[in-house]
């Protein structure tokens, strides 16, 4: 058997961490056994589908990197494809025409309610041995209707739940087309992952409900069945369910808060999921070892913490040059242009030790490439009139030593010894007359970097 997954998000929002999750897992799985991986886009919900939101579901996958190998599949043009089959389930006596009205079944429903029992179809329309059905009222457009089981139980085996079986009293009879004429989700997925050939079916724990419903349909079509692994659901840092303010945002907002694809997967790869204590792995190493036998069953949590953990150990391991355009452009959104000099590998290489964060490293580094507005506060405590004669000082020396690391480490030394001043007393002015804020890497690294024209002419500004 060749194993054969889907990812099919509906395309009626952005692709959340929640899906890149379930497509993540549903990947790695048909990678690791060397099976293919579908992507079919869920668009019978017209009224709530967007072309924007296919879109940013394709670009979500393509930022994080999760290829497919058939796709993307779209329902809506498989229109002509499930009605065959639902004239199919109507002949073979699997399906049948329901006339309801809308107001009957809302009657229907409060009347349910009001006696403390759970709201469902009645069956009314259902053909039953020696039960005589009313005439078909005039002007109503029937529904299609799953003649489902009304005895026994719906029994499979959950790959992530365990054992799991559903009475079928519980369930009613879906409807599978509606009046006028449109398939609706639950027959769509199941005529697709049949006709897919799809063996392992890996989705979120909210489609359990669904699965009863979708295992019958697929035997009275006379389908194989795929197997099912219902993943939990992720809880935000708080405990509580996803919010936006808790991870529940596009994965492509992932990128936009400065954090690389691969460390949103690694990310998510350990969501729910473990190898031992690995905690980094590549993508090719997370194929090799993953496997549905290790996913928890219980709520997964997010936590943000250990996302910019692993966010500054891959930017620390990013090729540099590809690190290099990446930055240029966030640069540019903050009206910063890199210029030839300074020289920007020369620069992440002396400030990527301490990102964990994209945006906040081409924040830190706008210094080199546009003046600072130095920090008022900064300035006030460390640039004192007592200190601008030795700043001078310095500038004079600057202007003939060698431009290296060590001479000017050199310099700054000599001059502060000279009056009687420790290192930091120099070096604290220097990054605020040079980089507008008290911290920054090694001061004479970062002058090394900056160029010997450019530290003058900033120095020249504040000591005249």
């Amino acid at each position: 058997m060749t194993v054969r997954t889907r990812f099919a998000p509906s395309p009626t929002g952005y692709l959340h961490i929640g899906g890149a999750r379930t497509a993540l897992f549903s990947w790695a799985f048909a990678r690791k056994l060397g099976g293919q991986f579908i992507l079919r886009v869920e668009d019978t919900d017209v009224a709530r589908s967007t072309p924007e939101a296919v879109q940013a579901i394709l670009d979500g996958m393509q930022w994080l990197g999760i290829d497919y190998d058939e796709g993307p599949f779209y329902q809506m043009q498989r229109m002509e494809e499930y009605k065959v089959h639902i004239q199919t389930m109507l002949a073979s006596g699997h399906a049948y025409l329901c006339y309801c009205t809308k107001e009957e079944l809302e009657a229907l429903r409060e009347s349910q309610m009001v006696n403390n029992l759970k709201p469902r179809y009645d069956g009314r329309w259902r053909p039953e041995e020696g039960k005589v059905l009313p005439s078909p009222p005039e002007g109503i457009k029937p529904v299609v209707r799953f003649k489902n089981p009304q005895t026994g139980a719906v029994t499979w085996n959950d790959l992530v739940k365990g054992h799991i079986s559903i009475a079928n009293e519980e369930l009613d009879d879906l409807i599978i087309s509606r009046g006028d004429g449109t398939p609706t989700y639950n027959f769509c997925v199941v005529v697709d992952d049949w006709e897919m050939g799809i063996t392992h079916v890996i989705r979120g724990d909210d489609h359990v409900n669904n699965t009863p419903r979708q295992i019958n349909m697929l035997i009275a079509l006379g389908a194989t069945i795929p197997q099912y692994a219902h993943l939990s659901m992720i809880l935000g840092d708080n405990g509580q369910k996803l919010s936006k303010r808790h991870g529940a945002v596009s994965v492509i907002q992932y990128d936009d808060d400065g954090y690389l694809p691969e460390a949103v997967l690694n990310y998510l790869a350990r969501l729910g999921w473990s190898h031992g204590d690995d905690e980094i792995f590549t993508m090719q190493q997370f194929c090799q070892r993953f496997d549905l036998d290790h996913i928890t069953p219980s709520a997964a949590q997010f936590n943000t913490e250990k996302l910019n953990w692993l966010n500054a150990h891959y930017i620390k391991e990013a090729n540099i040059t590809k690190l290099g355009v990446d930055i240029t452009k966030r640069l540019a959104a903050m009206q910063v242009t890199v210029a030839r000099a300074p020289d920007l590998i020369a620069v992440l290489g002396l400030y990527r030790e301490r990102a964990n964060n994209l945006n906040q490293l081409a924040k830190d580094i706008a210094y080199f490439y546009k003046l600072p507005a130095a920090d008022a506060a900064d300035v006030e405590k460390h640039v004192t009139p007592e200190v601008l004669p030795v700043i001078k000082a310095l500038a004079y020396e600057l202007v003939t030593c060698d431009w290296t690391i060590g001479a000017i480490h050199e310099a700054i030394n000599h001059v502060a010894t000279s009056n009687a001043l420790k290192f930091p007393k120099v070096a604290m002015p220097l990054r605020v007359m040079l980089t507008g804020v008290a911290q920054s890497p090694s001061i004479d690294a970062v002058m090394a970097i900056l160029g010997r024209e450019e530290v003058l002419a900033r120095l020249g500004t504040v000591i005249g």
